[in-house]
């Protein structure tokens, strides 16, 4: 009988990826916007038909209030075999502003070593667990895999998952698992193998400021009467103090402070500050003082202003007191922090800068995000760094923490099991902007990690992974 490895496999079938990609990736899912709601469907339909395909004996498509999620299932068959589940999502960003994109949002097309499209990297590169899928299968001569494998990959994540945390909690008894692999995140560079150890929170909203029931004329009302558009403003200013930290009463209170051996993992982390710039398209460097770029991004909660808008936006001058104002605000956070403590220290903290005379209305988007962390000490964590580090010839992999949010905490904290993240895209991917892209032979490294993963957790079996809960 041929017997072939994990990466010879691959590189086998490397077209049949990119083949699939290339159809999957012209589905325009746009989750937030109502008029994509049949190409959500359609990619949801997509997914499933591809993973049947695959040899998937389970394939269901899970409406939900709002976007389909797809389920798929194959069961190892031995009794010891653990179960694994792995997390992405089908919807992607819009593409706004289109003029910027320089080739079609959804037209795939390689350059060199490049994969433009919009969804290439966030999240549609999932796809490579397919291709590590019949990796592993012709590497251990299997007909089923060494572990039973469980895929929800949902179809809101870009809209903020408003509907995800029931679906867990409605279909838990199909979900069950030993390990959740996500696989929604990247790693450092091509050269440097990674994996996200930990992922920040968030809450969000819309600020409104409503003085005069019209806008008025400056100099008529000018000095006399509220003016919303400067009560914002002051409230945007006193969001920080001059060493970057947030000044929400209480915003700090559950933060878990970095220990002396995390800093030093991050400080062993190549970092460029000028090649971080260069991606940013920023001039300098700044944040909360006392901590490294790194740590800002992966380990210290923060709050932004998204966008803020009142009065006359046209070209020249009209002068006005005008009667709105609004601000969008972020706030993204850490281990301990609770999304449920943060909104009403939040709403506090504006509601003492909103003066007399000015009305104020809160708008949240959703519940939050809650933040995770992954322990580096459990033997599910030792076999995703085993995989990985083979999958790239030995090279050692380094444990980082992801500055985005997702619904990755809702995985935990529902199901209860403990979590791995195995995703390749890169710092410079361009994800949610325009011109995103996916390193072609990160796809092939990540199928290779994959195939090899589900082999180490089965040497683990049941036993070895509840072992470390």
């Amino acid at each position: 009988m041929f017997v072939t490895t994990e990466r010879q496999y691959v590189q086998d079938h490397r077209a049949e990826l990119l083949a699939d990609l290339d159809e999957w990736l012209r589905i325009p899912s746009i989750s937030a916007q109502p008029e994509h709601r049949e190409d959500v469907a359609r990619s949801a339909e997509w997914l499933a038909a591809a993973f049947r395909r695959a040899g998937f004996p389970t394939v269901e498509i899970w409406p939900t209030a709002g976007q389909p999620a797809v389920f798929a299932e194959w069961p190892s068959g031995d009794v010891d075999a653990p179960t694994v589940l792995v997390y992405g999502h089908h919807d992607v960003q819009p593409v706004d502003p289109v003029e910027l994109w320089r080739t079609d949002p959804f037209t795939p097309t390689v350059d060199g070593e490049l994969l433009r499209c919009r969804g290439a990297a966030d999240d549609k590169h999932l796809l490579f667990h397919l291709l590590a899928l019949g990796a592993h299968l012709a590497a251990t001569g299997r007909t089923s895999p060494a572990v039973t494998l469980k895929f929800l990959i949902e179809g809101e994540e870009e809209s903020g998952s408003p509907h995800f945390t029931g679906l867990l909690k409605s279909r838990l008894d199909r979900l069950n698992c030993d390990v959740a692999v996500i696989t929604d995140t990247g790693m450092l560079a091509p050269d440097t193998p990674s994996t996200v150890t930990g992922m920040r929170g968030m809450v969000s909203c819309q600020v409104n400021f409503h003085g005069p029931e019209l806008d008025l004329h400056s100099g008529v009302f000018g000095g006399a009467v509220p003016n919303p558009a400067t009560a914002l403003a002051r409230l945007v200013a006193a969001l920080h103090d001059d060493a970057g930290r947030v000044r929400v009463p209480g915003f700090y209170d559950d933060v878990l402070e970095l220990t002396a051996a995390e800093r030093e993992l991050f400080a062993q982390v190549p970092f460029d500050e000028a090649d971080f710039l260069r991606t940013a398209l920023s001039r300098t460097l700044a944040g909360e003082a006392g901590y490294s770029t790194l740590e800002r991004l992966g380990a210290r909660p923060t709050a932004e202003v998204n966008g803020i808008g009142g009065g006359y936006q046209g070209d020249g001058g009209k002068t006005i007191i005008p009667s709105d104002a609004f601000v969008k605000l972020s706030f993204r956070l850490v281990a301990a922090q609770n999304p449920a403590k943060i909104r009403p220290a939040v709403e506090a903290f504006i509601a003492d800068h909103c003066p007399e005379g000015i009305t104020c209305r809160i708008e949240w988007e959703g519940d939050g995000a809650s933040p995770c962390v992954v322990p580096i000490d459990t033997p599910a964590y030792g076999a995703l760094v085993a995989a990985i580090s083979e999958a790239f010839d030995g090279r050692p992999v380094l444990p980082t923490r992801e500055g985005g949010s997702g619904p990755e905490a809702a995985i935990a904290e529902v199901i209860g099991k403990p979590m791995i993240f195995l995703g390749v895209c890169l710092p410079d991917d361009q994800i949610h902007a325009p011109n995103e892209k996916m390193n072609i032979p990160m796809l092939y490294k990540g199928a290779e990690a994959a195939a090899l993963l589900w082999s180490r957790l089965a040497e683990l079996g049941r036993p070895g992974l509840a072992d470390a809960r």
